[in-house]
């Protein structure tokens, strides 16, 4: 934003609350109230918008450096932006693989250039993501990209020994490991959840307790240690049970769903079709409805997207050669409301989507309703709007998203990323 530039946004409703009016200038809220005047502002209309905390999302897939076919970290920015995101965690299975300073930091600073959402890099655990040893963790916290962050999604840090090593390891600059939950030994070969429809259509199945076994173990090693564990993309009904127990007993853990987590069920796999295809895999509608409980109970403490972006050749294959993965940013906030809004309102979802994952990611600057002298990351919403996903419109460079053809609810009509408006009108600004 220019010097002096500032943007009064009128009869907002912030959180769901009354209307109000919000002065930008200078990358922060510098007034909120009715009847708020200022010279040479950008006037916008907000009547019947709410403005949320921009959100933030703990678990995206930005493919640079390596798979720069898939997505960039400048669209995968985008549409982070067009999705009502301020921040990101980058996760680390790139190529190279994140593991080193100079790699958390060339992503970190494509971010900035890109200057659409802040970029914060996950580290690898292990090197490699090869699970026999640690790679640079204390070199990646110290560097410019500050991670705070680390995980092997895609791969789970199977060898118990190694996990508490971490554990105990980022400790010492309250980090957090965040483990992809899959016992590699219960789920070889697997294409999609074990259960009824797997045995229909004859495809290799994913146990649901090959998920709650890592959880269980992890949860138990963080307590001993005294650190910070975040389970990814927690899909089953045991894994929440476990989270609840852990959490009666005040072990430092947290957890995520992700949105089509929250919607879809292992049925869709009945076409065999590849954009239906993720790990951890669809569940059964009994699984969705105790994440469901779980997100709006407070067990699972955020939404985070797992937006996993592919080349047109990983996914329009045979089901066994597809990558698993879908995208996630774009449609976020519309699956959420759509699946939990009379349960969560517009403050749960903000606590959710924002909030928590701001506090979990260690960044103090995001997850603030907006009020006088709290940066301007916000976004405005139209909760009226309806909009069909066409994936040919979508901003990331892939185009596997599950939701093509429905009509979602909410539409993010502006984001603020420090008072620079990153959407206007529903589109990107640059």
């Amino acid at each position: 934003m220019s010097a002096g530039a500032a943007y009064l946004i009128k009869g907002v409703s912030v959180v769901g609350g009354e209307p109000t009016d919000l002065l930008v200038r200078d990358g922060a809220v510098a007034e909120e109230g009715r009847g708020v005047s200022a010279a040479g502002a950008t006037v916008i209309d907000a009547s019947g918008l709410i403005a949320l905390p921009g959100l933030v999302d703990l678990h995206t897939h930005l493919r640079e450096p390596g798979r720069e076919d898939a997505e960039t970290v400048e669209s995968g920015s985008r549409a982070a932006a067009l999705g009502g995101y301020t921040a990101v965690c980058a996760m680390a299975n790139t190529s190279p693989v994140a593991d080193t300073a100079g790699v958390v930091e060339q992503v970190w600073r494509l971010g900035r250039e890109a200057g659409l959402v802040d970029v914060r890099p996950i580290g690898a655990v292990t090197v490699g993501l090869g699970g026999e040893r640690l790679a640079e963790l204390g070199a990646m916290a110290d560097s410019a990209a500050r991670v705070r962050i680390f995980s092997d999604d895609g791969s789970c840090v199977a060898d118990p020994r190694l996990m508490r090593r971490a554990l105990e390891y980022v400790k010492a600059f309250d980090g957090v490991i965040a483990q992809h939950a899959e016992e590699p030994r219960l789920t070889e070969g697997a294409q999609m959840h074990e259960g009824v429809a797997s045995a229909r259509l004859g495809m290799a199945g994913w146990p649901a307790v090959a998920e709650e076994a890592i959880i269980a173990r992890d949860v138990l090693l963080a307590e001993h240690v005294g650190a910070r564990l975040h389970v990814c993309h927690v899909s089953t009904a045991g894994s929440v049970e476990i989270l609840r127990w852990a959490k009666l007993r005040r072990i430092a853990v947290t957890a995520e769903v992700t949105p089509h987590h929250l919607l879809l069920t292992d049925d869709r796999a009945s076409g065999y079709d590849p954009v239906f295809k993720v790990n951890p895999p669809l569940r059964t509608a009994a699984d969705v409805s105790a994440l469901r409980a779980a997100l709006v109970d407070g067990v699972i403490d955020a939404v985070a997207t797992d937006h996993a972006p592919h080349a047109v050749q990983d996914k329009e294959c045979e089901w066994a050669y597809a990558r698993p993965g879908m995208l996630g940013l774009e449609t976020a906030l519309s699956i959420v409301v759509d699946a939990l809004l009379d349960e969560l309102g517009w403050e749960g979802i903000a606590e959710r989507m924002s909030r928590t994952p701001a506090r979990v990611a260690g960044l103090p600057g995001h997850g603030h309703g907006p009020a006088p002298g709290r940066p301007a990351n916000l976004t405005l919403v139209d909760p009226a709007a309806r909009w069909t996903v066409d994936a040919g419109l979508l901003a990331s460079r892939s185009r596997n998203t599950p939701y093509a053809g429905m009509e979602l609810p909410v539409r993010v009509i502006a984001t603020f990323l420090r008072g620079e408006p990153t959407v206007l009108d529903g589109k990107a600004v640059h």
